[in-house]
Formats: structure tokens, C-alpha cells, sequence
């Protein structure tokens, strides 16, 4: 049968129109579900788990994926955005570390990162004072030769979880996800590609990164690597090669760079739109990764590879989003809405 192309042109817009009325309606339930939690301190607390509980980390999360939400969607209620910078400050460490105070460690690397994101969004008038403590902290958290690591070792060039500055040979705990999410502080701060902290990373990612195409998550620690090993070496999957990807950039590759284009070949030949890519769907130890990170997987896969489509579970009544597999903490509503929330907001950026 032959299909007017008029026809189908029109019939694609139209379910385009459809699809983005359907996305909009999603992003102001959705933005207003996380305003309403915002607690009278201006941070966000996970009422979900402890650890998350003090809003050290959660809250730049959260503000930052609301401060790209376009105000005519959803504005931000009066001075809510000012009272989340406010308790971002009042939880930064002189050294510019953010979740060391107050008790136990909140993912301070994560938690520094994400605030510098959210203050450069904001865009307040003193946000360039308030991110150089921030960003010279995680400069100092890069496994670098000032901390007396060389090439030679595996964690060069990566980033852990923050708080006191290691030295070789311990590196504890460094991983793909950090070191992209520190980058993309950095990057956004307005270090660029030739800084000598992004030409140390890029020595981690080339270690992360298989000859696939694929990332994985850690060459340091062997069992962080969550969809295991085979006989070439740790298995790639989604949202390390998202992360990947995304932290090539970050770090100065153009898109024309091999680096890049094998990462991306690997996620558009493996794409699952209802979970992660490169584990199995059995019951093997490693498959119930799959759909415990598919809220990180899709606000990630958004940003590299926006055509990609992918089906996150059904929105609750009041806005939020949860995935019933906790396996990474998805089931708190306030980290899920969230990946939601930058899934929409973020594709292709």
C-alpha cells in the first residue's frame, strides 16, 4: 500500500505532538511531587534511608534537575531555590567539601559535584565565590601525582568517594560514575579539555573503557564490576558506557573522536528500552542489576543517545516515580523522580 507522504509526515507530528503533551504532563507532576518535599530547611531528606537522611547529597541533586525545569512547566515556588543554595552552604566544609559535616560521610565526591552543578544553574550572584572552594576540592580528590600516584597505578586519573585524601598503594573505593559526575563539575565550572586534570582523566577512562566499546565500572576494585567478567576482561554494560561517554566529553573528546563513537556503536547495537544492557534476564547473581539501575540508565541514555526510547514503570497519583527494585536505592521516590525528571529535561544536552 502506498502511504502519502503529506500523510505521513502530518501523522508523525501529530504523534510527536502527542508524545511531548504526554512528556510535559509527566515533568509538572513530576516537579511538583519534589517541591513539595522540600523540608522547611531548604534541603531534601530521604525518608527512605538513613545514610540519605541529612539531604547532604540529595539536596544538589534534586535542585539541580529542578533548576532545568523550564519555568513555564513548573516555576519554582518563592525562594525555594535560594533556600536549597542556603543549605548547600551551610553544609560546605571550609576545604569546599560537601557531605563531611554532621556525622557520617554523605558520598562527599558526589555530593561536592552535584553542588557545583547546582550553583552554576542557579546562577545567584555569588556563585563563582561559592564554587572555588568546591571545585579546588575536588581537584585535590583526583588521584594525581600531588597525592603521589603516577600512571603506572590503575586509580590514575579517576576519583573516589572524597573525604580523606589517599596515597598510594590505597586507593579504596574508585569508580566510573564518580569520576564522570566530578568532570562534569569541573567542565561546568569552566575547566576545559586542555586542564592537566582532564588529561590525567582521560587515562582512567581509556582503562575503563573495552575493545568492544563498552565501559565498566572500576579497573581498580574487580568487584564492583557488577555485570562480572569473561575471558577478554570485565563486561560492558549500559549505564557504565552512558557514563563512560559522558565523561569523555566532559573532559574535552569531540563526539568525531574513536573513544566516543565505539562507546556509542555499543549502546545503540545493545539498547534495552525497560532496563540495563549487558546483563542477563535469568537469574544469575548479576541480572537483577538490569532493572535496579534503569532510572540512572535513562536519564544517562537521554543525554548521549536522546532517540533511544525507554519505558521507566508507571507514575504514581502523586507525581513521583519509584522502581520497585532497590537494589541502588531507586525505590526512594526522591532519587527516581529525579533520574525522571533529567530524563526529560536533559536529552541532548
Amino acid at each position: 500500500m502506498r502511504v502519502d507522504r503529506r500523510v505521513f509526515l502530518l501523522t508523525a507530528a501529530s504523534a510527536a505532538a502527542c508524545s511531548w503533551k504526554r512528556e510535559r504532563s509527566s515533568l509538572t507532576r513530576a516537579a511538583q511531587y519534589l517541591w513539595a518535599q522540600q523540608a522547611a530547611d531548604g534541603g531534601f531528606h530521604s525518608a527512605t534511608y538513613g545514610l540519605l537522611r541529612s539531604g547532604r547529597s540529595l539536596t544538589p541533586f534534586v535542585i539541580g534537575a529542578l533548576l532545568r525545569v523550564p519555568d513555564a512547566t513548573v516555576p519554582a515556588p518563592a525562594g525555594a531555590v535560594d533556600r536549597a543554595i542556603a543549605f548547600i552552604r551551610r553544609h560546605t566544609s571550609v576545604d569546599g567539601a560537601v557531605g563531611v559535616t554532621g556525622g557520617n560521610a554523605d558520598y562527599p565526591n558526589y555530593a561536592t559535584a552535584l553542588a557545583v552543578d547546582a550553583l552554576v544553574a542557579a546562577q545567584r550572584r555569588s556563585w563563582t565565590a561559592d564554587i572555588a572552594p568546591m571545585v579546588a576540592q575536588l581537584r585535590a580528590q583526583q588521584f594525581s601525582e600531588a597525592n603521589g600516584w603516577t600512571p603506572e597505578h590503575t586509580a590514575y586519573g579517576g576519583w573516589g568517594m572524597g573525604g580523606a585524601i589517599r596515597r598510594p598503594p590505597d586507593a579504596g573505593h574508585v569508580d566510573l560514575s564518580m569520576t564522570r559526575f566530578v568532570l562534569e563539575a569541573l567542565r561546568a565550572s569552566g575547566v576545559d579539555g586542555s586542564d592537566p586534570a582532564m588529561t590525567r582523566a582521560r587515562v582512567f577512562l581509556e582503562r575503563s573503557q573495552n575493545h568492544d566499546g563498552g565501559f565498566f565500572f572500576s579497573p581498580v576494585m574487580p568487584a564492583l564490576n557488577k555485570a562480572g567478567q569473561s575471558a577478554e576482561g570485565f563486561v560492558s554494560y549500559g549505564t557504565t558506557t552512558a557514563d563512560g561517554v559522558l565523561a569523555l566529553r566532559a573532559s574535552g573528546v569531540p563526539d568525531s573522536d574513536d573513544r566516543i563513537a565505539r562507546g556509542i556503536a555499543w549502546l545503540d547495537r545493545n539498547h534495552q528500552p525497560d532496563g540495563v544492557p549487558g546483563f542477563d534476564e535469568g537469574e544469575s547473581p548479576q541480572a537483577s542489576w538490569r532493572t535496579g539501575l534503569r532510572f540512572y540508565y535513562a536519564a544517562a541514555i537521554a543525554r548521549v543517545r536522546p532517540q533511544q526510547r525507554v519505558r521507566l514503570p508507571e507514575q504514581a497519583d502523586d507525581g513521583s516515580f519509584r522502581n520497585a527494585n532497590g537494589r541502588v536505592k531507586e525505590d526512594d521516590p526522591l532519587i527516581a523522580t529525579t533520574f525522571a525528571i533529567q530524563m526529560i529535561t536533559r536529552a541532548g544536552s
